[in-house]
């Protein structure tokens, strides 16, 4: 979708008209690209070390000083924690600099009209009342209400208490505990609580994945539009 949705009949149309006669439409810049199949990586790393931080693994034998599998299970998810929040830093960054479909992240119309018109329009694409979906360069309405207040809302939730948990250990005087754990803290109550909801948050993740790969394959074969393949060579395909 373009950033602004009142042009949904317009600037999307001429740009699939445009792009009838190319086969295709250039749309996700490289940045772009790289940022979400790193952030699925990071999404995967922190999923799975992160429930085995919440539910820890079977006992190992031996001496403790021979092990290290719980230190290294802890090692992945800090290091891709700090990967997400660097990528998130750096794809706000190119929201300024890339094209408007960089920008669809970070903004929903919602006082739109013809924002809600094409939602629920997608809605009843997705709940199979329609033979067919409408075309949109970028993200389609309500992907990009769920990218918004799904996941980014939630992945921003998750750098914030998991980098206050990471200041608890870090202690007073490291800048996690100066610029999270010191207010964060404090406003959950207490540790086992901040735990909790992070943890919470890691299965609200989850859910937006299955979701959205569910939705991207469907999407490839049912839709009217490539999806995946847009994703690794930023060219949008469109079917007749």
């Amino acid at each position: 979708m373009s950033q602004d949705m009142s042009t949904v009949t317009g600037v999307d149309d001429s740009a699939v008209a445009h792009a009838a006669s190319l086969k295709s439409i250039y749309v996700y810049e490289a940045p772009v690209r790289a940022w979400h199949w790193i952030n699925a990586l990071c999404i995967v790393v922190l999923s799975a070390s992160g429930y085995l931080i919440g539910s820890p693994p079977w006992t190992i034998a031996g001496e403790a000083s021979e092990n290290f599998v719980f230190g290294y299970i802890r090692f992945a998810h800090f290091a891709a924690g700090y990967v997400l929040a660097v990528g998130l830093l750096v794809r706000v960054y190119w929201a300024f600099v890339g094209n408007h479909h960089a920008r669809e992240l970070f903004s929903v119309p919602l006082l739109t009209g013809a924002y809600w018109r094409e939602l629920f329009s997608m809605l009843k694409w997705y709940m199979f009342l329609r033979p067919y979906p409408n075309r949109y360069v970028g993200h389609n309405p309500l992907a990009r209400l769920s990218m918004v207040f799904l996941f980014l809302v939630t992945v921003v939730f998750m750098i914030a208490t998991g980098f206050a948990m990471y200041g608890e250990g870090a202690q007073a005087g490291h800048w996690s505990h100066s610029m999270f754990t010191s207010w964060l803290l404090p406003l959950f109550g207490n540790s086992q609580n901040l735990h909790t909801w992070h943890h919470v948050g890691m299965w609200l993740i989850i859910l937006f994945v299955i979701v959205h790969v569910y939705a991207a394959i469907r999407e490839d074969i049912m839709g009217r539009q490539s999806m995946i393949s847009t994703m690794i060579s930023g060219f949008r395909m469109f079917k007749e």
